[in-house]
């Protein structure tokens, strides 16, 4: 039973883990997408004050350019991080799984812990 405590306490523990890790990348996911928004507002300011759009055109403003770079850089980090919170997801469920049924096996125990005791007392 010692051992079967411990087991669970590391679960519970892994568990916790990749919930963390979970939140963590839903948070800068969230980061991620409110500097994305910053930099399309920015670059439209930026056009609007230069009053040209086109990105391929010679005068087209420098500022404007690099924060196009940095805003596609973002959505391709947050293509990836939406792949890895999927994974992280999926590892998250498989915890809580191993974890319940490590606690179902420990209450079965105990059950039948206790029903030996009432028919010893019999």
């Amino acid at each position: 039973m010692k051992s079967r405590d411990t087991l669970i306490r590391l679960k519970r523990f892994h568990l916790e883990e990749k919930r963390r890790r979970v939140r963590q990348i839903e948070m800068t996911l969230a980061e991620f997408a409110r500097i994305a928004t910053e930099l399309d507002r920015e670059i439209a300011n930026e056009e609007k004050r230069a009053g040209i759009t086109d990105p391929h055109h010679f005068a087209y403003p420098t500022y404007a350019r690099a924060a196009g770079v940095r805003r596609d850089n973002l959505k391709r980090s947050i293509a990836e991080l939406a792949a890895q919170i999927e994974e992280s997801r999926s590892a998250e469920e498989e915890a809580q799984a191993e974890l319940s049924k490590i606690e179902a096996l420990e209450s079965r125990d105990k059950a039948n812990d206790g029903s030996s005791e009432v028919l010893a007392r019999a």
